[in-house]
């Protein structure tokens, strides 16, 4: 701590916007300006950073700290207590103790639904799913036949789990036979699923994602694929079938991945990278096809420069062949 710690503090915010009772933060170096303009009335920092006159608290991890402070002024409201009247539970159900299911909310024959489970409105659940206790799941998501789902797991609105798998087998007349879904999906504790995230059951075995991964939203994840431990894998990212991708991996916006690959533990791909073949452990790959992100950066410098390369490359190869013919005639 830096300063004085009987400043009053009512909101946490970013130091863009932070004004007279604010606890900001910095993690990131580009915003190390704002610390002289900023009217936060304390900020958060690392313990290697130049503490400004306000009262400052120095921490390791700014981020992280900043993501705490949040949790004492913010309160999400409450789900309703109990079982909603317009909530449908097969009787064949299992249903644990404490379990709270919004307006609409649908729970199959044979599903199984752990202790403290919240349910909001529009749920369905389909038949023989299994969700762990402390699970929470948002509106209009939908949990799909035999699949797995831990504890303590989040799945955001609209989210589909255990859809079925891209499969069609050519038919040899131009027309496509569909191959059954068989498989399950696997959701083991602590994993988050964003809004509109889609991950498709395998057509045989299982489509899993490993404890504490967090997915964003608008991820398509497909069949036969497994995620590791922790990783995270940022809004619009796309796996094609039976990818692999190993533990603490980061995978940025709009990175695509061919399927059928594997992606090393500790590896990350930057945002919009497209990988169409395995990535080795603690690699960091961009561009597409995906290399070296050191190695892109220098390519992508000289791509605007290409057109008046080659042009130059052209004039250098004419002035070749014109002083070969001089000499040649001489």
């Amino acid at each position: 701590m830096h300063g004085s710690g009987d400043v009053e503090i009512t909101r946490v915010i970013g130091i863009e916007e932070a004004g007279e009772g604010d606890l900001t933060f910095i993690s990131n170096k580009k915003y190390f300006p704002y610390l002289k303009t900023t009217r936060a009335s304390a900020v958060i920092l690392a313990p290697e950073i130049q503490p400004p006159s306000m009262p400052t608290l120095r921490t390791p991890n700014p981020y992280l700290a900043f993501a705490r402070a949040i949790e004492f002024f913010y309160r999400p409201p409450e789900p309703e207590p109990g079982i909603h009247p317009s909530a449908i539970i097969h009787p064949e159900a299992s249903v644990g103790e404490g379990v709270r299911a919004g307006a609409n909310a649908v729970i199959q024959r044979g599903a199984r639904i752990g202790a403290g489970v919240v349910l909001y409105p529009n749920c369905t659940i389909y038949p023989h799913a299994q969700i762990g206790d402390g699970t929470v799941i948002h509106s209009n998501a939908v949990v799909r036949e035999y699949v797995r789902i831990g504890m303590r797991c989040v799945i955001q609105n609209g989210a589909i789990i255990g859809g079925d798998g891209f499969g069609f087998a050519p038919a040899g007349d131009g027309t496509y036979h569909k191959i059954i879904q068989s498989g399950i999906v696997v959701l083991e504790d602590d994993v988050e699923i964003g809004a509109n995230t889609t991950i498709d059951r395998a057509t045989v075995g299982e489509t899993r994602v490993r404890a504490g991964a967090k997915i964003d939203n608008l991820v398509q994840i497909g069949h036969g694929c497994e995620v590791g431990e922790n990783s995270v894998l940022a809004a619009q990212v796309g796996l094609a079938g039976s990818t692999s991708i190993g533990k603490n991996v980061i995978l940025a916006g709009q990175v695509g991945a061919a399927g059928h690959l594997h992606i090393g533990d500790n590896a990350r791909a930057t945002a919009q990278s497209g990988i169409p073949a395995s990535v080795d452990a603690g690699a960091t790959v961009s561009g597409y096809p995906a290399i070296d992100n050191t190695l892109w950066r220098k390519a992508s410098v000289l791509f605007p420069r290409l057109p008046e390369m080659q042009k130059r490359i052209r004039e250098l190869e004419k002035l070749i062949e014109e002083l070969k013919t001089m000499l040649q005639e001489k």
